[in-house]
């Protein structure tokens, strides 16, 4: 609790320093890609982005709610994908886990060496689409978003495996076995409570996934009614034709003074913004349960 060093006080200006500069490399793409969704279309494309627009527009955001029915239910599909794929995805790392930390089942070692080994290979892009399209059929289908690479990985396992050895007694669990409480007792109204700071930072780390996932839309996804929000990005950057003839096919009207970069940069905006209005409320869980569960059990 005494006086910093001369030393000390140069090690935290230097820290701080090297945090102003890591924040700002984060803050400032953001910044410039809101700028350019509200600069006026045809002075973005003369004179480029800038971080204050030299003239300011909101005719991509018009667009946005003049056309609402495919950007928004692209909106909804992904909400719809992410929060059940992140709630089913805790609910799946969480009792592999806690069956990983049990001591006394027979095969947990060598159930816990394979689950390693998905770390250092897997099936293939060519395997894997064959075993999703032709076996379980989930082309064009909601589950093809939900269900290929994203449900559980050996990373989040180990975290959450290593946070319940770490954080919850062996001793605990053994005297509410005593008391007669079964397996998924313990799991759900013991571990599950004293493990949340994990589970938010697991949960946080697959909704995030979920939401900007686009890859699975790519291989599975064909049926523009199930497109995702970053799936729709994706088309837009690949050809910046795609939203306008989409639209002018379904409204019948004609879109020539579609703002049509501005509109990517809008798109994108509100892409972020939900991810951005939750991170805060799981900061702290984060922030702990990234450390206790990264250390080595």
């Amino acid at each position: 609790m005494g006086i910093k060093s001369k030393e000390e006080k140069i090690i935290q200006v230097i820290a701080h320093a090297v945090m102003i500069f890591l924040s700002a490399l984060a803050v400032i793409p953001f910044w410039l890609l809101v700028a350019a969704s509200f600069t006026e279309e045809s002075v973005a494309i003369k004179l480029g982005y800038k971080f204050i627009p030299s003239k300011f527009s909101v005719d991509a955001y018009l667009y946005i709610l003049r056309e609402w029915v495919q950007i928004g239910r692209a909106y909804g599909i992904t909400i719809l994908v992410t929060g059940i794929g992140t709630l089913i995805m805790v609910l799946i790392t969480v009792m592999f886990a806690y069956g990983l930390i049990q001591k006394n089942v027979p095969g947990v070692k060598t159930i816990f060496v394979l689950v390693i080994l998905t770390m250092l290979f897997n099936g293939g892009i060519v395997p894997t689409y064959y075993v999703y399209n032709n076996f379980l059929h989930v082309k064009d289908t909601i589950f093809g978003l939900l269900l290929p690479n994203l449900l559980m990985n050996a990373f989040t396992i180990i975290l959450v495996m290593n946070y319940m050895r770490q954080n919850i007694p062996a001793e605990l669990l053994e005297a509410a076995e005593i008391d007669g409480a079964g397996q998924f007792a313990i799991c759900f109204k013991m571990v599950v409570p004293l493990s949340t700071p994990i589970l938010a930072t697991v949960g946080l780390l697959g909704g995030v996934t979920y939401w900007n996932d686009w890859t699975n839309g790519l291989y599975y996804i064909h049926d523009t009614k199930l497109y995702s929000i970053q799936q729709l990005l994706n088309e837009m950057n690949n050809n910046i034709q795609f939203l306008a003839n989409n639209a002018a096919n379904m409204a019948g009207n004609g879109f020539s003074d579609l703002p049509s970069a501005t509109i990517r940069m809008a798109i994108a905006v509100i892409a972020i913004l939900p991810i951005m209005m939750i991170y805060p409320f799981f900061h702290k869980y984060f922030a702990k349960g990234i450390t206790m569960g990264a250390v080595k059990g």
